[in-house]
């Protein structure tokens, strides 16, 4: 592809100041930028980086316009602006339209579908519009999947589950397995529970390869509209995820918890169950959640890194803290004693 300047302005907005006719071929970081590439700097301490780069035109923000003097598209975000001309630039490489002929497939499509080889598609299923199934993916019965969605190979959708429009879910995802329910009898036993709810997912999601979402024991699973999740991620039964939530990789929520609207989730970070997490919070990556957050900001419970020497010598004394405390309640009572008999 390869677009003009005042082109990409036209459609993205932006104020361009230089040049409209200048040719765009690709996007680029600022250090390997050539000609005919678009570069973008979002952090003024890289202003080395911009002058010494080799793009033919710049993204950058208006307090930002006077570090150079060649073409550039001012925006307020320039990683934003970046992030919606990168996709111009790179569109998906969808696969030929049509059923390939490995695939088994039980419910009719519409003519605008891709079924790649080996897919399995079961009965019952509503698959929308112009929507891709990868190869090797299995779709059970009755599940449902909204129009411009896209499965990567080796899906796995297990049956009754629904997901929303423009999805995105990667390899080797799971959507649906049973939740992790099980009863104790008075022999020490484990007794299944059946786990009967579904899964069911918002427009806009995006899925991260090998993440698994369980199905509800009773209730459904919900993951809201615009939730980003990265890879291998686990998300148990009966969880609600809401609106434009982003987690990050191996991080997890734990059986019916609840997660408000734009929510950060750092990565390797938890959320025990039946917790509420409010809207607009923010948790540190490794922190492990164990109470109810319901005030904005950000939560952090996580040690840094530090010799090991070191570590093992302040873990020794965090060991002993009930004894210091003890202790130190007893010299506070004494001294006072001894204030009040002087």
């Amino acid at each position: 592809m390869e677009i003009s300047l005042g082109e990409l302005v036209g459609r993205l907005g932006g104020e361009l100041v230089g040049d409209p006719a200048v040719s765009i071929k690709q996007i680029a970081t600022l250090d390997k930028a050539g000609e005919g590439d678009l570069a973008f700097l979002a952090n003024p301490r890289y202003r080395a980086a911009l002058e010494s780069s080799q793009a033919s035109a710049f993204i950058l923000s208006p307090k930002a316009a006077g570090l150079t003097d060649r073409p550039r598209i001012l925006a307020a975000d320039p990683y934003l602006y970046f992030a919606r001309a990168a996709q111009w630039f790179n569109p998906p490489k969808r696969p030929a339209i049509g059923i390939h002929p490995s695939a088994v497939v039980a419910s009719p499509l519409p003519a605008s579908v891709s079924v790649g080889p080996n897919a399995v598609i079961g009965e019952n299923c509503d698959i929308g519009e112009n929507c891709v199934i990868g190869p090797g993916c299995l779709i059970g019965d009755g599940v449902q999947i909204g129009a411009d969605s896209w499965l990567h190979a080796g899906v796995k959708i297990y049956a009754a589950c629904v997901i929303g429009a423009r999805a995105i879910v990667h390899s080797g995802a799971v959507i649906g397995s049973d939740g992790f329910g099980f009863a104790r009898d008075g022999d020490k036993h484990w007794v299944k529970i059946p786990q009967i709810g579904r899964v069911v997912i918002g427009d806009d999601v995006e899925i991260g390869a090998n993440t698994t979402i369980d199905r509800g024991a009773l209730d459904d699973t919900l993951i809201g509209n615009g939730v980003k999740l990265d890879n291998l991620i686990q998300i148990a039964h009966n969880v609600q995820v809401g609106d434009d939530t982003i987690m990050a990789g191996h991080s997890g929520i734990a059986g019916s918890s609840h997660v408000g609207r734009r929510v950060m989730v750092g990565g390797q970070a938890g959320i025990a169950g039946h917790l509420v997490v409010g809207d607009d919070i923010v948790v540190s990556a490794g922190t492990i959640v164990t109470k109810s957050l319901d005030k904005p900001g950000v939560y952090t419970a996580m040690l840094p890194q530090m010799p090991h020497a070191d570590w093992v010598r302040n873990f020794a004394h965090l060991r002993r803290l009930d004894a210091m405390a003890d202790r130190l309640r007893e010299l506070e009572k004494k001294l006072a004693d001894k204030k009040e008999k002087s």
